[in-house]
């Protein structure tokens, strides 16, 4: 859910017969909302709180992925006041490096998701004994925009070995997801071939049923950012073209250094061959998308396409510089649908 919370494209995916990983109790709010099965719903995330684990107890959700002893015990005792037992899985920290970006890593030793192997064992020991907690999923994820199988085999491995270790049968793993797409002109491609063989092969040892959570490989791709050009800025050391859209609608570029490929909505052949900085209005110098040589000629008012923002656009926007959000346009067939009104000022003002 937290690639793309948007209620209308929830209800698409739900179609597909997909379920929901949340990571807060107005995710978890917003998938059911969408209609999505509380059996096909999964709650991870490092902080929960006692009122959100209540509240995920009560929708008798799948499964809660727990990242920490503390959280296991606070668990089974909303469970033991309920008189329920309540399925929980443990986040395992594989000390696997996904060879992506330090900023998007999750399953290195470092990193704060998760338990060590260790913190693992004494918790698989202690829920053994207890009464209201069932222990039924082994949940791993080491990363986003991955394109190598290698850091997968290497998690696999790990999985492997502590499962050796523990002599546990867990109904579920949990392998996260982390599958990469494409951004820019680069034309990265992830193998899900190579990724599935891993996967049988280590399921002919664990007959386990597997659990993905695939969110940027299903959205990222499919949502674009259409921005107006306010002004056009030449100086002796940068030409700058000013949009409307910023970095309080698309953080990435600002956040991570991502990249996103930008294109004239009305394409000619009359070309630049000055280097422009394509930047947003907001009070911020981290507030640019992206620096482009040789490309189409633009004046003001133009629009332009910042591309591939289905995921982690919308749902890390925000009103910084107090900025309204714009609207949200769903494409089905033939068919445009608001997905979400443009924000008004007085919304939030």
């Amino acid at each position: 859910i937290k690639s793309n919370s948007n209620l209308n494209i929830i209800k698409e995916v739900k179609k597909l017969g997909l379920g929901a990983d949340v990571v807060s109790k107005g995710e978890l709010m917003q998938a059911l909302k969408a209609g999505i099965n509380p059996k096909k719903i999964v709650f991870s995330g490092v902080g929960k709180t006692y009122f959100e684990l209540k509240y995920a107890v009560d929708k008798k959700i799948l499964l809660i992925n727990s990242e920490s002893k503390s959280e296991v015990i606070e668990i089974e005792k909303i469970a033991k006041s309920k008189k329920k037992i309540v399925d929980i899985g443990i986040r395992l920290n594989p000390n696997t490096d996904a060879k992506t970006l330090n900023k998007i890593s999750t399953g290195k030793k470092g990193d704060k998701f998760g338990v060590n192997e260790k913190t693992f064992i004494e918790l698989v020991n202690y829920l053994k004994k207890s009464k209201y907690i069932n222990l039924k999923c082994l949940s791993v994820h080491i990363g986003s925009q991955i394109f190598e199988n290698k850091p997968y085999e290497k998690m696999l491995k790990a999985i492997d070995r502590i499962i050796s270790k523990i002599k546990f049968k867990f109904e579920y793993i949990d392998l996260g997801g982390g599958m990469g797409i494409s951004y820019g002109n680069d034309k990265k491609i992830f193998n899900y071939n190579n990724y599935q063989k891993s996967i049988i092969k280590f399921l002919r040892k664990y007959n386990s049923k597997i659990i993905f959570e695939p969110g940027r490989s299903i959205v990222g791709n499919a949502g674009i950012l259409i921005s107006k050009i306010i002004y056009i800025k030449e100086n002796q050391s940068k030409n700058f073209i000013i949009l409307d859209a910023g970095m309080n609608d698309l953080i990435r570029p600002a956040l991570y250094g991502a990249k996103h490929r930008i294109i004239p909505v009305n394409k000619t052949k009359k070309y630049s061959n000055k280097t422009y900085e394509f930047v947003g209005p907001i009070c911020e110098s981290t507030d640019k998308f992206l620096s482009i040589k040789n490309f189409q000629k633009l004046k003001e008012k133009d629009l332009i396409v910042i591309c591939d923002v289905g995921a982690y656009g919308s749902s890390l926007s925000s009103n910084y510089n107090l900025r309204s959000k714009p609207a949200e346009i769903l494409v089905k067939g033939s068919r445009i649908i608001i997905a979400k009104k443009r924000q008004k000022l007085k919304d939030f003002i």
